[in-house]
């Protein structure tokens, strides 16, 4: 019976082509704008380490007093007094302080200029911690941290710029006039958002190219190249900057249970209740742990035009859906006669239903097709309205067009139902009579 009722809802749009190509743009154009929001909004609120999202923790601690924060809110990043003490004190089962960096590679070709480079000063648990999938080698080792080695980890990109994508393991990378012995070469990986340096990028940046120590990058007095907030000024001079209140470092850590977590959140109280006892801070503990979800959400990652502008195009797809019932609703009672011969040959209502129905759906597929194509080119033009690194994240890939395609039936026979109920409820003796 389904391929009988598809052929007859086939048959009656094509009796009505100027109406059947109203339903049809009604509901594509709805779905594309919906479609082409959403692909933004997905790509900016998907969880980027979905794996270890609950075991991976931002730490807080506040060094700036009541007066000098927000709401209660600690600073979101740590000193470089209080990310050192943290790394030393080893009560996580990983641990890592990071900030970013800015250095220069000087290629050996004396033709060729030096590179700029984003890139991070970060401990060797860093890698495992965040799963960096490695090409070549692997990360150094926790005594390289001890002994603040001159190591790099680079990634694919300069690896191919420096080495012409061969073994580079072992060779040496010149840094600011600095050699270090390239450990490992990363595979392509961005995680987006960048969950661990949602303060410096916002979440949304391209890949950096190498990692080096943190430890050697402090012996270096390599500046960050991110943000760097002082309650008060540190003075002249790097000893003096390092010995402030200046907080310029995140600070991640692995607790691979909640007992864990409830662990490292008490030890971090006892942290800060330790450094008021010293005299460093004058005002209670205050601490926060927060993981990956969390952390993104109080950063409010998610940009607020995507929100809005995802509220907006569902608003649209409403109207279209309205509009859409009017029209289906203008269609079907016109069929009131033909609905009044069949149920007088013994069709039930339920079969009325499956009819208008199974033709509402064609309407639907009909528009997800066209919907498809414009929301194909909606995500091409998506980078008129956002930023280019998150106009780059919104793709057309198989999800999102299995999603249109099931939002535009699912759309249509939503529309369709009253006008199908109304269809229903047709009385053949009514009808009979006045024909």
């Amino acid at each position: 019976m389904f391929a009988y009722y598809l052929q007859l809802g086939l048959r009656s749009l094509r009796r009505n082509p100027m109406l059947t190509a109203l339903m049809v743009m009604a509901i594509g154009f709805g779905v594309a704008a919906s479609m082409t929001t959403y692909s933004v909004f997905r790509a900016t609120s998907r969880n980027p380490i979905p794996q270890k999202s609950d075991v991976l923790y931002m730490v807080q601690v506040d060094n700036w007093g009541p007066e000098n924060t927000e709401k209660g809110e600690p600073p979101d990043a740590l000193t470089y007094i209080d990310a050192v003490a943290l790394g030393r004190a080893k009560q996580a089962h990983r641990q890592t302080a990071i900030y970013p960096i800015g250095p220069s590679v000087i290629p050996d070709d004396p033709s060729r200029l030096p590179m700029r480079q984003g890139a991070y000063a970060v401990g060797a648990d860093f890698f495992p911690m965040f799963e960096a999938p490695f090409l070549q080698g692997g990360p150094w080792t926790t005594e390289d941290d001890d002994k603040h080695a001159s190591v790099i980890v680079i990634d694919r990109k300069l690896n191919d710029k420096l080495f012409n994508g061969g073994q580079s393991v072992g060779k040496q990378v010149n840094l600011d006039g600095r050699l270090f012995r390239v450990a490992g070469v990363i595979d392509e990986w961005n995680p987006q958002p960048r969950f661990f340096d949602v303060v410096n990028t916002g979440g949304f940046d391209d890949p950096p190219g190498l990692y080096i120590p943190y430890s050697r990058a402090v012996d270096l007095q390599l500046p960050t190249n991110g943000n760097n907030n002082c309650a008060k000024d540190p003075g002249e001079g790097w000893d003096n900057y390092i010995r402030s209140e200046c907080i310029w470092n995140g600070f991640w850590v692995e607790l691979p249970s909640k007992a864990d977590a409830v662990a490292y959140k008490r030890y971090l109280e006892g942290y800060a209740a330790e450094q008021q006892r010293a005299g460093r801070f004058s005002w209670a503990p205050n601490v926060r742990l927060r993981n990956v979800m969390e952390w993104l959400d109080v950063q409010h990652v998610v940009p607020p035009e995507s929100q809005i502008s995802l509220a907006v195009s569902l608003g649209f797809l409403v109207i279209c859906l309205v509009n859409t019932v009017g029209l289906l609703l203008a269609k079907f009672m016109r069929r009131a006669p033909e609905i009044g011969v069949r149920r007088a040959l013994g069709a039930s209502r339920r079969t009325i239903y499956a009819q208008f129905l199974i033709e509402a759906g064609t309407v639907g597929l009909a528009g997800g097709l066209l919907g498809l194509i414009l929301t194909g080119v909606g995500v091409l033009g998506v980078g008129l309205v956002f930023p280019k690194d998150i106009a780059r994240l919104a793709t057309l890939d198989p999800t999102l067009i299995l999603l249109t395609l099931v939002v535009a039936v699912a759309a249509s026979l939503i529309a369709a139902f009253y006008p199908t109920w109304r269809a229903a409820q047709v009385q053949p003796a009514w009808q009979l009579k006045s024909n």
